[in-house]
């Protein structure tokens, strides 16, 4: 897990050094950290309840280049959350870790022809604590997600972008041995990887829709050539950020994937592909820079 953070830190700690040695530059950059807890703490209460504390770690960074008719925009996500109710032990409740970069040469106005990579894991194993709290059910690169595709970019104006790639390769990985002998995640049953051909969409919106107030929404859809083309892999978070002041912030925002290939559990005992569903309200402190 640490060759593969630092090798995201280092990525973004190159290009970095690029922007910050351009005589005249052409990169942008712009990033937030951020610090939510909360706690409640009861002692003889009468109307029942539960000491809770919550912590959620957020750090995302962004650097972009645009020089003619050559843009190259990157992003990097981090998220770490856990929560512990009286004296139960800690259970997680946000972990991602996402890098995309996307490089461009403009065909017309508003269009590029371009590439675009993404990596998406998580930092720990993830438990269903429903069942036990012992045995993973995911962890880090069990999965991880990395695709390649090449495509068109099209950007109307600075809030939306919208990207095809017809011809993206990805890659799963699942280097945990319980659940790649398992065939996890929809790798063959031993295997640790499994590649799929397909095409790949996005749209991104990222607007100040009020004062101090940004929403943000990025939605993908990917199509494997090789198996079940018409079943559609769906990706789509939703955010809305509100700064209350310097210091001070609150982000709501949320998460919804399906995945034909990950089969989950439901209250019945039956497993099979279903609609996964993440909300996560948070307030807290934030650093931009």
């Amino acid at each position: 897990m640490k060759k593969t953070i630092l090798t995201i830190l280092f990525i973004v700690g190159i290009l970095n050094a690029m922007a910050q040695g351009d005589t005249i530059s052409y990169w942008k950059k712009s990033g937030k950290a951020g610090l939510n807890v909360s706690q409640s703490q009861l002692t003889n209460w009468a109307a029942g309840g539960q000491s809770a504390v919550n912590a959620l770690g957020l750090f995302s960074y962004n650097l972009n280049y645009k020089k003619d008719k050559t843009m190259w925009n990157n992003s990097l996500d981090l998220a770490l959350g856990y929560s512990r109710l009286g004296a139960e032990s800690l259970i997680k409740t946000d972990d991602r870790i996402e890098f995309n970069s996307l490089y461009g040469k403009k065909a017309i106005e508003n269009l590029y022809y371009g590439a675009a990579f993404s990596f998406k894991s998580q930092f720990v194993n993830g438990y269903d604590y429903k069942v036990d709290s012992s045995t993973p059910i995911s962890g880090f690169l069990a999965p991880a997600y990395i695709t390649l595709g090449l495509g068109m970019d099209y950007k109307p104006n600075k809030y939306i972008s919208f990207n095809y790639s017809p011809l993206t390769g990805r890659l799963t990985i699942v280097k945990m041995k319980s659940l790649s002998d398992a065939g996890g995640f929809g790798v063959e049953p031993g295997n640790t990887t499994r590649f799929e051909l397909g095409s790949k969409a996005w749209i991104k919106i990222e607007k100040e829709i009020l004062q101090n107030v940004v929403f943000s929404s990025k939605f993908e859809a990917f199509s494997d050539y090789l198996k079940n083309p018409e079943c559609i892999d769906i990706d789509w978070q939703t955010g809305i950020a509100m700064k209350v002041n310097k210091w001070l912030s609150t982000n709501l925002t949320t998460h919804l994937i399906y995945d034909d290939d990950v089969m989950i559990t439901d209250s019945k005992g039956k497993k099979g592909p279903r609609t996964q569903f993440k909300e996560v309200l948070s307030v807290g402190i934030s650093v931009l820079f």
